[in-house]
């Protein structure tokens, strides 16, 4: 009957320490038990920070730039697309109608 057990969450320059010490030459499995963390985590930072460069490590509730600008033209599609269907609706309306 134990209670939600919560993830850890680790700031960017928490993150971004741990990978200095690494790549300072300190191995990964003394970083990780120094921190009080899992190996695992720190080659997973280390994959995010290569593949994502500055980007990586956003934090909570905040969205990569890419992933930003998706939502927006999502949202922009979305908008043409209702003002289309009013369009297509009223062009019937009046095509109907007799002059």
């Amino acid at each position: 009957m134990g209670g939600k057990i919560g993830h850890r969450q680790f700031s960017r320059e928490f993150k971004r320490n741990a990978l200095q010490l690494v790549e300072k030459g300190v191995s990964v499995g003394k970083v990780a038990r120094d921190l009080d963390i899992h190996p695992n985590l720190i080659h997973r930072w280390r994959r995010d920070y290569l593949a994502e460069g500055e980007s990586a490590f956003v934090g909570s509730g905040k969205v990569k730039p890419e992933e930003a600008e998706v939502k927006r033209l999502q949202r922009e599609l979305e908008e043409v697309k209702e003002e289309r269907d009013i369009l297509k609706k009223a062009l019937g309306v009046f095509s109907k109608r007799s002059w």
